[in-house]
């Protein structure tokens, strides 16, 4: 993969990330999922379950929203280990590529908890969100959420696991940069008024 010309400056590629979290605690992330996309067409992913520090799991969570147990985790290993030798190495493939998550604040979140919690540097990257973009570009919805949008752009997919919700997203970003008729990340940024943050 040639890693040097992918950058918002000059194409539509970023890496959508998403986590699910065993409680409300941001350091209890049980589920990652990344998908790489490359000028919009997706290229390659990465999914993984996480053991949290707690073994409480939020029944509703559980029942409910992302189905995943205590049981299902036991024996994954942890966020430091998972993000170190698995998720960042994934990420520095294409090392000038941002990230993107729906409701960024919640998933940079759980990285910063997560890296402090377990004394992981919190590597310096930039993203964007796709939801405060769908929030200015697709004004007319009723919902912005993740499973609404997924509806209106005619996409079938299984919510709250966390490669699903993050494909899901990437795919969004690629529909709302071809509505606008744009072909990189700071084009599609700037008719929104958003720009990278950093994490």
């Amino acid at each position: 993969m040639d890693t040097h010309f992918h950058n918002p400056e000059n194409s539509l590629s970023y890496i959508a990330i998403d986590f699910e979290t065993a409680n409300y605690d941001k350091h209890s992330a049980c589920q990652i999922g990344m998908v790489r996309f490359i000028d919009g067409i997706e290229t390659d992913t990465f999914s993984a379950l996480i053991k949290p520090p707690d073994t409480y799991f939020v029944p509703k969570f559980t029942r409910e929203i992302h189905h995943i147990a205590y049981d299902d985790v036991k024996d994954a290993p942890p966020f430091s280990d998972v993000w170190q030798t698995m998720a960042v190495p994934f990420i520095l493939k294409t090392p000038r590529v941002p990230l993107v998550a729906h409701n960024a604040g919640f998933d940079m979140a759980v990285v910063r908890a997560c890296c402090e919690y377990y004394a992981v540097p919190t590597p310096a990257l930039k993203y964007f969100c796709s939801l405060k973009l769908s929030r200015v570009l697709w004004t007319a919805l009723e919902s912005h959420r993740l499973t609404a949008l997924g509806e209106h752009c005619a996409i079938t997919y299984t919510a709250h696991d966390a490669l699903e919700d993050a494909r899901t997203c990437g795919a969004i970003v690629r529909i709302m940069a071809a509505e606008q008729q744009v072909d990189t990340v700071r084009k599609l940024l700037r008719t929104a008024r958003q720009r990278l943050s950093s994490l």
